[in-house]
């Protein structure tokens, strides 16, 4: 038996499980793909998405490097976050809401695809888009840019990787041509990691005119950060938590006070938002979490109302984000590419498997096995899961990296390189990886802890089947997550379909999955009392709120990932 013969090479630590290569995750991500495209595909690219489909895996261990070499070659052509060509539209378009602010956009059905030039888009503008590879808008961008360019305010709803970043810096940047000034724009996310994504979008997009972005996050040395604000950027990217920091400290250049704690925004020596043009709040709905709310109202009171356009972006719209809407636009109109509220692409392939919570990991490697050579993200409910699951998977010859909030940003930002430059193909992260981020080439999302929410759920597994690709999403399910899963489904609109799983295959690797959790554990009693030894202070990066995680931490680390 094929299975029997690969489990008795396991005993090498330093070798990745060979399992069965069954090539389910590129048989459904095709199945997918044809699907949709016999629903929502443009006739002018009909063959797209088949020379995108994930790569099969390789039938051996040595064939990793050749499937790593084939996905290198179409790197220049992976579509960003910020800009890509979509192939995937709702037809239907969505229905006009009764709100008296705001107006909604209807999207045209059966147009022919349009360039950004079509949209209003300057020369040098689409001379950067063309530089990177980009023809047609996708659907967010050719429903908001338009708006955008007549001056008006834009709300715009659409599925994670659809390219809500350029509708917004496309005009933001034509605009800044217009009429040039320093801080003209500032970019709100709740973030670092999607801040960092976005500031090297504006950069990309901006490189030919040359703008000026300056990066405001936490975890990271303030002094850079308050020198490159004395040099008047254009735009301004950050996160609440770094823009209101409350400590009592004044950082200085050789000047004067460029940034100061217990910041007061209108009186601030070199820094000054009362001029500001542009304002976005990227990933709204994230904003408003925790205390964000009240930093928003306060930079809101700061900010010029008349002669400033806001943009407010999201996958999911809440309350809370209507609430905003009436507080920060002025007569919005609203962009939404299907009439759901949770917005999940036609591409991506979800399902779940039903299991006993104590088979966990033991599904887990079956499932990995299954995919070796395909990029997965595996998201957690917590930084001591995520810590746990890394060890368990490097101890099978797994090449996986954690991803979460107590790492310290140069940790971080490396774990998030390290992955997309494909020299681990594994990523285990809590929900800090979950919003906005435009990772490459991802197969296979695995929702190892199912997310206490339904819009959480969808920016999870808007990690893969991007810009108009194929995915595949999976979530495990225990009989402790039934109601939770019950929620996800109903806000969803739909029933997940099962995935299969042959309990004899998975339970051969019960003996090697059984030694490596007893590693795992007695390694992370070795890093609990190594962080314990640094007085509870470890991973904070530098960031003066992280001790113990409490709620009086600092706003360095309110946009970190609770443990």
């Amino acid at each position: 038996m094929i299975l029997s013969h690969n489990f008795s090479r396991l005993d090498n630590h330093n070798n990745i499980m060979p399992g069965v290569t069954k090539r389910k995750l590129h048989a459904d991500a095709a199945t997918a793909a044809g699907a949709s495209s016999k629903k929502v595909r443009p006739s002018s690219a009909p063959t797209k998405k088949v020379q995108k489909k994930p790569a099969p895996p390789p039938e051996s261990e040595s064939g990793d490097d050749d499937d790593a070499a084939e996905r290198d070659s179409t790197d220049a052509e992976e579509v960003q976050d910020a800009v890509g060509d979509s192939s995937s539209k709702d037809e239907a378009g969505p229905s006009t809401t009764a709100d008296a602010t705001s107006e909604e956009a209807q999207p045209a059905a059966n147009e022919p695809k349009k360039t950004f030039a079509d949209l209003g888009v300057r020369e040098e503008l689409c001379d950067a888009v063309e530089n990177l590879k980009y023809v047609h808008p996708t659907p967010i961008q050719e429903q908001a840019i338009p708006l955008a360019l007549q001056g008006r305010d834009v709300i715009g709803l659409a599925e994670t990787g659809s390219g809500k970043t350029a509708a917004f810096v496309l005009p933001i940047l034509q605009s800044l041509l217009e009429k040039p000034q320093p801080l003209f724009g500032l970019i709100l996310a709740p973030t670092r990691e999607l801040a960092y994504q976005i500031a090297q979008q504006v950069d990309a997009l901006g490189s030919i005119i040359n703008v000026k972005c300056a990066t405001l996050v936490g975890g990271m040395d303030m002094v850079p950060q308050a020198i490159s604000l004395s040099k008047k950027p254009h735009v301004v990217v950050a996160t609440p938590g770094r823009l209101l920091d409350r400590e009592s400290r004044t950082y200085t250049s050789h000047t004067s006070p460029i940034l100061t704690h217990h910041v007061d925004l209108e009186n601030t020596k070199g820094f000054s938002l009362k001029h500001l043009k542009y304002m976005v709040l990227d990933e709204a709905d994230r904003l408003l979490d925790l205390d964000f709310g009240p930093v928003l109202d306060k930079i809101l009171k700061v900010l010029p109302r008349e002669g400033r356009h806001t943009y407010l972006f999201s996958a999911t719209m809440s309350s809370k984000v209507e609430s905003l809407q009436r507080a920060a636009l002025q007569n919005p109109v609203r962009v939404s590419i299907s009439s759901s509220s949770h917005q999940v692409v036609s591409t991506l392939l979800q399902r779940y498997i039903f299991l006993p919570f104590k088979w966990k990991d033991l599904y887990l490697i079956h499932l990995l096995n299954d995919n070796i050579g395909h990029p997965t993200i595996i998201f957690t409910r917590t930084v001591n899961e995520t810590q746990r699951i890394s060890i368990l998977l490097r101890t099978l010859g797994f090449g996986a990296i954690p991803l979460h909030g107590q790492l310290g940003q140069s940790a971080r930002l490396g774990a998030l390189n390290k992955f997309k430059s494909k020299s681990r193909d594994i990523l285990v992260a809590t929900d800090v990886a979950a919003r906005g981020l435009d990772i490459p080439a991802v197969d296979l999302v695995v929702n190892f802890d199912l997310p206490s929410d339904s819009q959480t759920y969808v920016h999870r597994v808007g990690r893969t089947a991007r810009a108009g690709k194929s995915g595949k999403a999976v979530s495990f399910v225990t009989q402790y997550d039934l109601e939770i899963w019950l929620r996800i489904e109903n806000a969803l609109g739909k029933k997940i379909p099962e995935e299969a799983i042959n309990k004899d295959e998975a339970m051969v690797y019960a003996e090697r999955v059984g030694d490596a959790q007893r590693i795992a554990v007695r390694e992370m009693k070795d890093y609990h009392e190594q962080r314990g030894s640094r007085g509870g202070r470890g991973g904070r990066g530098g960031s003066r709120g992280g001790r113990g995680g409490g709620r009086g931490r600092g706003r360095d680390t309110m946009d970190t990932e609770e443990g």
